[in-house]
C-alpha cells in the first residue's frame, strides 16, 4: 500500500546522509519533497500543510543543530511526526464491563463491513471470546448469505431472522433496528460475550443511510461503533470520514483492502481530520489477514525500518512450540538436518501466511522491492510436493537420489527435473549451514582464533617436504666424543623410562596415588 510513499521518502532522507550540519536550504529542500510524497499519495492537503509545518519548525530548532547526525535527526522527527498523524497510540477494544459488548460496524457499500464482520469475529475468538454475529444488512443483495459463509468459515454463529434480498430488484423488507435488538437479547441468553452488527451501506453519504445508522446505535447502545473505509477510496476519504463521525459519531476506524496497489492516503488522513483512532488493518481476503493497527509500527514500514515487533508476535501465534523445541534438541544431539526436517520448518513458515508479506516487514525491504515483487508464494505449495513424492529414506538420505529417481520424484510431483535438482541443491547448502551453526562456525576459520594442531593451515608442526629425508645427527668421528655421546644417550634414556614407569604424570607407581587427585567419577580408568 505504501511501496510508493517510502521509495520517494527514503530517496529523499538518502540525500541527508554523510552532512555533518543541515543549512536551511537543504531542510527546505528535504521539506519539499516529502510535501510531493504526501500529496502524491492522496493524503489531504489541509494534513500535510500541518504535517510540513511542524517538521520544519522541530527541524529548524536546536534537536537538529545540536545533533552529531542531523541527518538522523531528521529522520526521527519524520518518524514522530508520522506516529501522531496515524493516531499516536495503538487502541484496541474496550470491552463493557457488564457482557455483552456491542460492537457496530458502518460504512460505505463495498467497503468491506461483511468481509470485516467474519475476520474481527475470528480475531476475537482465538483471544477467547465468543462472539455473535448479527445480519441487519437486508438492502445489498446476499449480503445475509455472505454473513452466514463468513461465520462458518470463523466458527462463529450468525444471528439472521431475515434472509434479506437477493437481487437489485427486490424491494427491500425486514426491520434491520428490530433485527440488531432481537440479536442483542439472542446472544445475552446464549451467554456471547461479544455481538458483531453488521448495517447497510450506500453507494453514497444520505440521510436515509444516517439515519438508519443512528437508529440501529441508539436502539442497541452500541459500545463500539466502528467506521469501515476502504483504503484505496484517495482524496474522498477525508469528507466521507467527516459525515459519519457526525452523524453516528464512530469511535474506531478500520482500514480494508491495505494490501492494494492504491497510494494508501486515506490512512494518513482520516485519523488525523477526525481525531479518531484507526484500530485495525485489513490487508487481505484471508480470516487471518487482519491485525491490530500499530501506529509506531506502520510509521517504520513507510520509512522502511522495518516492523519485526509484529513478525516477532506472528511467530509467536503460529508457530508449533513442541516442532521447535524438537528441532533444538535435534541439533544439540548433533543429528543430521534432513528434509523431513526441512519440510516441517517450510509448513511452519507458510502457517505465518504470505511470504512476500512477511519478507516486506524486514528493515531494507525498499531495496529488494522488485526481488518481492517477483516472488512466488505457490513456491512453497510446489516444494512441498516435490518432498512428498520422495519415500521416507530419500527424505533421510538425500544423498542416494540419483537420476531415475530425481525422474521419478519430478512425474510425481507434476515439476520439471530441474525443480528437484535445484531444490536437493539449495537443500544440501541449508544442510552445510545448520552443521556450521551447530559447529560454531567451524574452529579454523574463526576470526582471532589461532588453529588448532591438525586442523587445516598453520596447524601443528609443519611436516617435511616429500623426497627430503629428515637431517638426523650423526656420531662424531673422535672416539672420545663417541664415548662422551654414548653415555649421555644412556643417561636420556634411563631417565625416560623412569618418567614412564607409573602414571603419564611422571610420578612412580609405588609413590602415586589417584584418590589425591579428586578426579571426576569415571576419570580413573584414564590413569591405568
Amino acid at each position: 500500500m505504501f511501496n510508493s510513499l517510502s521509495d520517494r521518502l527514503t530517496a529523499t532522507f538518502k540525500n541527508l546522509r554523510g552532512k555533518g550540519k543541515l543549512s536551511e536550504a537543504d531542510i527546505d529542500g528535504t521539506a519539499r519533497e516529502i510535501r510531493r510524497a504526501l500529496l502524491d499519495a492522496d493524503v489531504a492537503v489541509p494534513v500535510v500543510r500541518e504535517f510540513i509545518s511542524r517538521i520544519k519548525t522541530r527541524a529548524m530548532g536546536a534537536e537538529v543543530s545540536g545533533a552529531l547526525n542531523p541527518g538522523q535527526q531528521v529522520v526521527k522527527i519524520v518518524n514522530e511526526e508520522l506516529v501522531n498523524i496515524l493516531g499516536g497510540q495503538t487502541r484496541e477494544l474496550q470491552f463493557a464491563k457488564q457482557p455483552p459488548t456491542i460492537i457496530m460496524l458502518a460504512g460505505l457499500q463495498g467497503a468491506g463491513k461483511t468481509t470485516l464482520a467474519g475476520k474481527l469475529a475470528f480475531h476475537l475468538k482465538s483471544k477467547g471470546h465468543a462472539p455473535l454475529l448479527v445480519a441487519c444488512d437486508l438492502q445489498r443483495p446476499n449480503a445475509v448469505r455472505q454473513l452466514q459463509v463468513g461465520g462458518e468459515r470463523a466458527g462463529v454463529p450468525v444471528y439472521a431472522p431475515h434472509p434479506g434480498v437477493s437481487s437489485e430488484a427486490e424491494a427491500p423488507t425486514g426491520d434491520p433496528v428490530a433485527v440488531a435488538r432481537e440479536g442483542v437479547s439472542t446472544a445475552r441468553e446464549k451467554l456471547h460475550d461479544v455481538v458483531i452488527i453488521d448495517t447497510a451501506g450506500r453507494l453514497g453519504v444520505d440521510a436515509e443511510l444516517m439515519q438508519q445508522a443512528a437508529d440501529i446505535k441508539a436502539a442497541v447502545g452500541a459500545h463500539e461503533t466502528l467506521f469501515v473505509i476502504d483504503a484505496m477510496i484517495g482524496q474522498d476519504a477525508v469528507n466521507t470520514a467527516q459525515a459519519f463521525n457526525e452523524g453516528v459519531n464512530f469511535t474506531g476506524v478500520v482500514l480494508t483492502k491495505l494490501d492494494g496497489d492504491a497510494r494508501g492516503g486515506a490512512a494518513l488522513s482520516v485519523a488525523s481530520v477526525t481525531g479518531k483512532p484507526v484500530m485495525y488493518a485489513s490487508t487481505g481476503e484471508g480470516l487471518k489477514d487482519f491485525e491490530v493497527f500499530h501506529p509506531d509500527r506502520m510509521a517504520r514500514r513507510i520509512l522502511d525500518m522495518g516492523d519485526v515487533l509484529s513478525l516477532i508476535e506472528q511467530a509467536e501465534a503460529s508457530w508449533d512450540k513442541a516442532e521447535a523445541e524438537k528441532m533444538a534438541q535435534k541439533f544439540a544431539d548433533q543429528e543430521d538436518f534432513t528434509l523431513e526436517d526441512f519440510l516441517s520448518q517450510m509448513q511452519q513458515l507458510k502457517k505465518m501466511g504470505s511470504m512476500k508479506k512477511l519478507l516486506g516487514m524486514m528493515p531494507g525491504a525498499a531495496g529488494m522491492r522488485q526481488q518481492l515483487d517477483q516472488f512466488d508464494d505457490s513456491s512453497i505449495g510446489r516444494i512441498e510436493a516435490i518432498i512428498y513424492s520422495m519415500t521416507p529414506h530419500e527424505r533421510n538420505a538425500p544423498k542416494i537420489i540419483n537420476g531415475s529417481r530425481r525422474a521419478r520424484i519430478a512425474k510425481g510431483s507434476g515439476v520439471h527435473v530441474s525443480e528437484v535438482n535445484m531444490l536437493l541443491e539449495r537443500f544440501g547448502q541449508a544442510q552445510k549451514m545448520m552443521k556450521k551453526m551447530v559447529g560454531g562456525g567451524g574452529m579454523p576459520g574463526m576470526p582471532g582464533m589461532p588453529p588448532m594442531p591438525g586442523m587445516g593451515a598453520g596447524g601443528g608442526k609443519k611436516k617435511p617436504a616429500k623426497g627430503k629425508a629428515k637431517k638426523v645427527k650423526g656420531k662424531s668421528g673422535n672416539p672420545a666424543k663417541a664415548a662422551q655421546q654414548a653415555r649421555e644417550a644412556e643417561l636420556r634414556r634411563q631417565q625416560g623410562a623412569k618418567r614412564m614407569d607409573g602414571s603419564s604424570f611422571g610420578a612412580a607407581g609405588q609413590d602415586f596415588n589417584p584418590d589425591d587427585l579428586s578426579l571426576p567419577k569415571g576419570f580413573e580408568k584414564y590413569l591405568k
